[in-house]
């Protein structure tokens, strides 16, 4: 059986409707089939979405801290004069 719901499961749209390299908006970070069909989605389907979509951006996010951290570590050791051998 299915929960009464009191309140309409909003859009995660931020009206950034930007796609990125994996046809996922860079604003809300749904695809293409999730954005079209919104609409027609049950809550339930609805909030799975959602879900999917902080997952993602979750992903997104660890990538690019990966990615600035390994461009800092990069900067510091091109940034190091070598030293010179004490034998």
């Amino acid at each position: 059986m299915e929960q009464l719901e009191f309140f309409e499961v909003l859009s995660p749209c931020i009206g950034v409707c930007q796609v990125n390299n994996r046809g996922y908006c860079k604003g809300c970070f749904r695809s293409r089939d999730e954005r079209f069909n919104w609409l027609k989605f049950s809550s339930g389907q609805k909030r799975e979405v959602i879900r999917l979509c902080l997952d993602r951006k979750r992903r997104v996010l660890a990538a690019a801290r990966k990615k600035q951290l390994e461009l800092a570590l990069e900067q510091t050791q091109t940034d190091t004069p070598p030293q010179n051998s004490l034998l």
